[in-house]
């Protein structure tokens, strides 16, 4: 309990406390991409789960009687490596954090070759999220690889200050790019400091500006998009959002649904990477439609970006 209390005491003061301890926790936050409460639970695990270790090869040890020596501590390394992946994992689960240990696991067992992965699965791949809005797909994006293996959000790129997208980053701990139209359009289209901060992959969650060539020519087949319609019909300048909606209504339309295709220089117009199909009822509005569509795109746009990053 007294260290639950301290650890606890320790992650609130992570926005404001300048002490070493702060700021080395402030770096873990960065490091593992979680949030202050997430973080208390991994160290309250951590440290748990150490304890617990050590107390129970201690009595495997007395239980076969084994007297302090050279054996002894061989037999207790021993020991304590063969429990400590199962017990930590084991204390996660109440706390919900397995997913993270046991990537955290992997990864350890594949840096000290105890597990068979190939090079990819090493390699980090930095994905960064562009959005104009309140971010609700980016917070799908970024709850599904929160504890992926390999594959990281690692930036929000949006163009309007006050965006609901940029409280998801602040939550998150995500760093934010902020994308002004004259640099966008006429500059290099900040193809620079993506590439200086590692980005390997962009996805256009919401993003309502058309992406320039300079961009889509500096990350070939590594830009995708989410359009709310069944392209190539309903796409286009001007056609997001409500708009989409409210044009498949008009139109009485028997199905509407989602489209994922690369980005090319034209509107919506880029290679189909999945599409998936809802019912549009005689008593749809745009309204009901476009729950019906957020249900397809929460569904599918994670699996689909962690499908593309697999291959």
């Amino acid at each position: 309990m007294f260290l639950m209390i301290f650890t606890f005491s320790c992650a609130s003061r992570l926005n404001t406390g300048n002490r070493p301890i702060d700021k080395m926790l402030r770096k873990l936050q960065q490091k593992w991409k979680v949030n202050g409460r997430k973080l208390l639970f991994i160290l309250f695990i951590f440290a748990t789960g150490g304890s617990l270790t050590g107390y129970i090869s201690k009595k495997i040890l007395s239980a076969f009687q084994i007297e302090n020596g050279w054996l002894w501590t061989f037999v207790y390394i021993l020991i304590m490596t063969i429990l400590w992946p199962m017990i930590i994992l084991l204390v996660s689960i109440p706390f919900g954090q397995f997913p993270f240990f046991l990537s955290y696991i992997r990864k350890m067992g594949a840096r000290l070759h105890l597990i068979k992965t190939n090079k990819r699965t090493l390699q980090e791949i930095r994905i960064a999220i562009f959005a104009s809005g309140a971010g609700s797909n980016a917070q799908k994006i970024i709850d599904h690889f929160r504890s992926h293996a390999y594959i990281r959000v690692s930036l929000i790129a949006c163009n309007k200050p006050g965006a609901g997208v940029l409280n998801i980053a602040s939550r998150e701990n995500i760093p934010v790019q902020l994308i002004e139209k004259e640099k966008f359009f006429k500059g290099n289209a900040y193809s620079d400091e993506l590439m200086a901060a590692g980005i390997d992959f962009i996805v256009l969650a919401g993003f309502l500006w058309k992406i320039p060539t300079s961009l889509i020519k500096a990350f070939p087949k590594k830009i995708i998009n989410i359009h709310p319609a069944l392209l190539p019909g309903y796409g286009g300048k001007g056609m997001y959002g409500q708009k989409v909606h409210e044009a498949v209504i008009a139109n009485h339309e028997k199905e509407s649904g989602i489209t994922i295709h690369y980005v090319d220089e034209i509107y919506d117009h880029g290679t189909i990477i999945f599409q998936d199909k809802c019912p549009v009822s005689p008593t749809d509005t745009a309204e009901t439609l476009a729950k019906k569509i957020h249900g397809l795109e929460y569904k599918n746009f994670p699996l689909v970006i962690e499908q593309l990053l697999s291959k």
